[in-house]
C-alpha cells in the first residue's frame, strides 16, 4: 500500500487500499475496489485530494505505525463536535476531547512513531478537524522524544486539539488566536497552559510571528510545539510538501521559529521517506520504501527493477533522494 495524490490514480493498475469515508463517517468507497474515472471527479469535487491505493510496485508493504481508521474518524468526530458546541451553546463539554487526547497519548506512547493519514484523505468539511488531529499526533511524537510526562502531553494534547478553534469564531484568520484564547480560558476546567497554546502557536522564536510578536523565553515551549507540528501538516497537506522537503524547511528555521531543542526532537520522532515514498538510490536506482525500523530516517527499501531489499542502516554508503516521476 502507498499513498498518491488523487491525481495520479490509474484505475487499470490500482485498487483501494483504505476506504474513503463522507462528513457523517459512513464509507463512500471500500477498500479494495476500483474507482472509475468518473467517481474520482466527484471525490475531487467534495474535497478528496489524497488515495490509499494497493498497485504492483506497492504490493506487501503495509502502514503498520498509522492509526486505525476508527481511531482516526472518532477523533476527527470528537473535535467537531466540540467546535460546533463551542459556536451552538458557547460552553462546549470537554468529556469528548479529553478522551481523544488521552487515546492519541496512549497510541503515541507506545510506538516508536506515527505516520500521518493525510487530512486531504477526507471530504473538505472534515479536513480542518483531521489537521487538529494530525497537529496533536506531532506534537506528542515531539513531546515524547523530549521526556514530557503523562500530565504536561495531556495539555499540550488537548491544546493542539483546539488550536484553532478560533477560525470559527472570527473570519478574521489574523485573529483567530486571540479569539480562540479568549474563548478557551472562560471555559471552566479548561487548563490555562491549553489555552496559551492556542493563544501562542503562530508565533515565532525571532519575534516575527502574530498575533503578539512574542520572542524567545516569552514563546512558551508548549506553543513552539504545536507551532511547529502545525506548521508541518500545514506544509504536507496545504501546500503539497513532499515529507521530506517539509523537514528540510523545519530545520533550515531551527533557533529562527523555534527552538533547536524542538526542532533535533521532531527530527528524531518523524519519518522523512514513510512507507510507500518511491525514492531514487544512488542517483540511478528507483526503489519505494517498505518499512521503518531502527531508524526513522534509514528505512528499509525495494528496489523496483529487481525486488531486491535493502535495510539503509546496515548499507550506510546507500544514500536515497526523492524520486518524483512516475515509474
Amino acid at each position: 500500500m502507498r499513498l498518491i495524490n488523487i491525481s495520479e490514480y490509474d484505475h487499470n493498475s490500482m485498487v483501494l487500499g483504505k476506504p474513503i469515508y463522507d462528513s457523517n463517517k459512513r464509507i463512500l468507497l471500500a477498500a479494495g475496489r476500483t474507482i472509475d474515472p468518473k467517481i474520482i471527479t466527484r471525490l475531487e469535487a467534495i474535497g478528496i485530494e489524497f488515495l490509499f491505493v494497493e498497485d504492483e510496485i506497492s504490493k506487501g508493504i503495509s502502514i503498520e505505525d498509522m492509526l486505525d481508521m476508527p481511531t482516526w474518524t472518532d477523533a476527527i468526530e470528537a473535535v467537531k463536535t466540540f467546535y460546533h458546541q463551542a459556536v451552538t451553546y458557547h460552553s462546549p463539554k470537554l468529556e469528548g476531547i479529553q478522551k481523544v487526547a488521552g487515546t492519541l497519548l496512549q497510541e503515541v506512547k507506545y510506538r516508536p512513531t506515527l505516520i500521518l493519514i493525510p487530512a486531504g484523505t477526507m471530504t473538505k468539511d472534515l479536513q480542518p478537524y483531521a489537521h487538529a488531529v494530525n497537529v496533536t499526533i506531532l506534537a506528542l511524537l515531539i513531546a515524547k522524544e523530549m521526556g514530557y510526562n503523562d500530565i504536561k502531553q495531556k495539555d499540550l494534547a488537548i491544546g493542539s486539539l483546539v488550536h484553532d478553534i478560533g477560525k470559527i469564531l472570527d473570519d478574521d484568520p489574523n485573529k483567530h488566536p486571540e479569539k480562540g484564547f479568549d474563548f478557551l480560558r472562560n471555559i471552566s476546567q479548561f487548563s490555562i497552559v491549553s489555552a496559551h497554546i492556542a493563544y501562542q502557536h503562530h508565533e515565532r522564536l525571532d519575534g516575527g510571528g502574530f498575533p503578539r510578536k512574542l520572542k524567545d523565553q516569552a514563546f512558551l515551549e508548549m506553543a513552539q510545539i504545536c507551532g511547529l507540528a502545525n506548521w508541518y501538516d500545514n506544509m504536507i497537506s496545504k501546500e503539497n510538501f513532499a515529507p521530506h522537503d517539509a523537514m528540510e524547511a523545519i530545520m533550515a528555521a531551527s533557533d529562527r521559529a523555534y527552538s533547536h531543542r524542538i526542532v533535533a526532537a521532531f527530527s528524531q520522532s518523524v519519518a522523512s521517506y514513510p512507507p510507500g515514498t518511491k525514492v531514487i538510490v544512488d542517483n540511478k536506482e528507483p526503489a519505494i520504501v517498505t518499512k521503518i525500523h531502527k531508524h526513522l530516517q534509514r528505512p528499509i527499501i525495494k528496489l523496483l527493477s529487481n525486488d531486491k531489499i535493502i535495510d539503509l542502516l546496515e548499507n550506510p554508503t546507500y544514500m536515497i533522494k526523492p524520486f518524483d516521476t512516475v515509474v
